[in-house]
């Protein structure tokens, strides 16, 4: 490996994304995973006939103009075969009242919120206005953060009269979106928007940015839309990964950094790596780019590696981001409910917000007159990381009850309908995908981390470079690649080149 090498670290749909792209562009190009499997979060797991998505189990942008759909024709791979889901979700709020189904359909979708929660249409027309000036403006591919007077360019070459309009709101909240409407003293609205958002920014409506919010609340609507993958989540990462070892890129699996450090003269960096077989080695490259979250950087580089103390201190401070807890079940179709949605959230008084996902007839999860079942809640994982082995067995026992007690009430399921089952927790997470802690999404996007005020993907380190669902735009498949092409080109820039991905409408 040349010193003009660049090193992405994490095997993540934000990571698979960097590295074809540099790949495309002719850059030499390392990619190194830690585990058998790419995919990180958006990756697959077999248990015999049956097929489970890690994490991720929705994908938004494959519409055309969309971020994967623009991505993946840039790169020349085929666009994955995928289903639009309508409705996106139904979210049962446990008072109950129907089910509010996301519609695909704006004027449907217009009709359902006008069922449930009557006198709200101002804060949804504002709402409305806001998500379209904001795609508006990250189809025209800011960077954010601002970091640099290149950056600045960028951002000022992206921003339109409406992006300024809508910017008077950048500190505001969901909540504060609400109160401004008069629509503030709807509860079963509040319930509604409590449950959506923790799903998407990790936060409640209290806390979650106006400008981040109303966007993701209206993803499931066309132009825009929430998709079903055929196959699994894996086909995002295996078409990645072809692309990838199709330009020329060098996949290390089973590769795992244990130290980074910044060389002056010349100014590289040393890798140090364990391989599966746990032989140490030593790579060396220009540029890193870092699609793990930044807490790992705290174990990577040493004290005296190249960051200094107020950033690291930066990086402590960071909020904690929650685990999760993932229940994979597979049973009968016939034992579902008719016309069942394949997506499923549910308030819950224990867990707060519990998310179905059921496979489709056909869709290759689980064999014929089958369908698997992943269930998440979120949980904190301070609650798991310093159990001994006895209490930590005991706890996942009780904690898989708890969630397989729900599905079953849900569902009207007895114990016997289960033909698999099993749970994940924050330490399962952690193994899979290194991420400290098992920590899983990025950043909560309160009005002090989003956008602007968010973690930057430029570090004080020259050369070192970061990604991923802690940086702008924030999380989701689409949201760690629009970040992995950010990164991308402000990289190529400083090489003296340009990376132009068009709008393939």
């Amino acid at each position: 490996m040349s010193e003009e090498s660049i090193i992405v670290v994490g095997g993540g749909i934000a990571g698979l994304t960097g590295a074809a792209l540099l790949a495309k562009e002719g850059y030499p190009v390392t990619l190194l995973e830690s585990h058998d499997q790419l995919g990180g979060c958006a990756g697959t797991f077999k248990r015999g006939s049956y097929t489970f998505d890690v994490g991720a189990t929705q994908v938004a942008g494959l519409e055309k103009g969309g971020i994967h759909h623009r991505l993946f024709n840039y790169l020349d791979i085929p666009i994955p075969d995928a289903k639009i889901l309508d409705p996106g979700c139904s979210v049962f709020l446990g008072d109950g009242s129907e089910p509010i189904n996301l519609w695909h359909d704006p004027l449907r979708w217009q009709k359902e919120r006008q069922e449930q929660f009557p006198g709200s249409d101002i804060f949804w027309s504002w709402c409305s206005k806001i998500h379209k000036s904001n795609w508006e403006f990250v189809d025209r591919d800011p960077i954010l953060p601002v970091r640099s007077f290149w950056d600045l360019r960028q951002l000022i070459r992206a921003i339109r009269p409406s992006n300024l309009l809508t910017g008077f709101l950048s500190k505001l909240t969901i909540t504060d979106l609400l109160t401004i409407t008069g629509c503030h003293k709807d509860r079963r609205l509040r319930g509604f928007l409590d449950l959506q958002l923790k799903l998407y920014s990790q936060e409640p409506a209290s806390r979650t940015a106006a400008l981040y919010g109303a966007t993701v609340l209206q993803m499931a609507q066309s132009p825009r839309g929430l998709w079903h993958l055929h196959g699994s989540m894996q086909i995002l990462s295996d078409r990645l990964k072809d692309s990838f070892l199709r330009d020329g890129g060098s996949l290390l699996i089973g590769h795992r950094v244990t130290k980074i450090v910044s060389k002056k003269n010349p100014k590289i960096f040393d890798v140090n790596v364990i391989d599966k077989r746990k032989n140490s080695i030593r790579l060396k490259a220009s540029d890193i780019i870092f699609s793990l979250p930044p807490q790992s950087l705290l174990d990577l580089i040493p004290i005296d590696g190249g960051l200094s103390t107020a950033y690291r201190e930066s990086i402590k401070k960071l909020p904690k981001p929650s685990g999760a807890l993932v229940f994979y079940g597979a049973l009968r179709r016939a034992d579902l409910p008719d016309d069942c949605p394949g997506h499923i959230q549910i308030f819950d008084e224990h867990f707060g917000s519990v998310f179905i996902s059921i496979s489709m007839e056909d869709d290759e999860r689980a064999p014929a007159g089958m369908a698997t079942l992943i269930a998440s809640v979120f949980v904190d994982i301070d609650q798991w990381s310093n159990l001994d082995s006895q209490s930590y067995a005991r706890k996942k026992n009780i904690s898989a009850k708890q969630i397989r007690t729900i599905l079953n009430k849900k569902f009207d399921l007895l114990e016997t309908s289960w033909d698999h089952q099993e749970l994940s927790t924050p330490r399962s997470f952690e193994r899979w995908t290194g991420r400290p802690g098992g920590i899983v999404g990025g950043l909560g996007q309160h009005p002090d981390q989003f956008g602007p005020f968010g973690f930057s993907s430029r570090t004080p380190l020259r050369g070192l470079w970061l990604c991923g669902d802690s940086i702008y735009p924030g999380e989701g498949t689409a949201g760690v690649s629009q970040s992995a092409m950010m990164v991308v080109r402000q990289l190529m820039e400083c090489k003296g080149r340009t990376l132009n991905i068009p709008v393939f409408n």
